[in-house]
This record gives structure tokens, sequence and C-alpha cells, in this order.
């Protein structure tokens, strides 16, 4: 039986983290100013595809990416904190092993 794939939603223009060419919800500020108006001129691309574009868009719009990008950095980061106590405790039962096991001498100090 084929599985069924689901189809992305349709990008809004508001969703400027989606990427228009593949889709990807990676898509990064490369740079950013204000305009007249209370706009923002965003400079964007798509890591995945390599896609660039932007435009100028609302303050509502830059405030609501700016928080999917924070909030993609909060998980990036809670991402890096698990792999590395995972790391670390890997690297302690393994010192453990070699300290019980006499593999591990003064001198090696």
């Amino acid at each position: 039986m084929d599985e069924i794939q689901p189809t992305p939603a349709a990008r809004q223009a508001e969703d400027i983290h989606i990427c228009p060419s593949c889709s990807s919800s990676f898509v990064i500020p490369v740079d950013w100013a204000p305009s007249t108006g209370g706009r923002w001129v965003v400079h964007l691309r798509c890591p995945e595809c390599e896609w660039t574009g932007g435009g100028t868009y609302s303050q509502n719009v830059v405030d609501r990416y700016d928080e999917t990008l924070d909030s993609g950095t909060e998980a990036v980061l809670q991402d890096l904190m698990l792999l590395s106590r995972a790391n670390m405790e890997e690297y302690v039962q393994a010192f453990a092993a070699a300290l019980w096991s006499d593999r591990i001498l003064p001198e090696d100090f």
C-alpha cells in the first residue's frame, strides 16, 4: 500500500519563514532594515534550496517572523543541550570504566 504524503499548506504572503520554492520552514534573514511607514525591507535565503528573495513587510509580519526565529533558536538550543548532556554522560561512563579497570594511571595526567 502506498504511503500518503501530506501536502504542505499553501504559503501565505505573511509566512516569510516558509520558502516559496521548496516549502522549507527554515528561511533565514540575510539582512533587514527599517523602511518608510513602519515597514521593513527583509532579504531572505533558504538554506535547503538556496532560494533568495525578500521584500518589504509590515511590522506585524516582521514581528511574527522574529517570534518564529526565536522559537527555532530555542528549539536548536534545547537539542544542543540534550546532545551535550548525552555526550558528557557517555564520556563520564567511559572515564569511570577506565578508572575501575586500572587503564588510567597517575602518569596519564
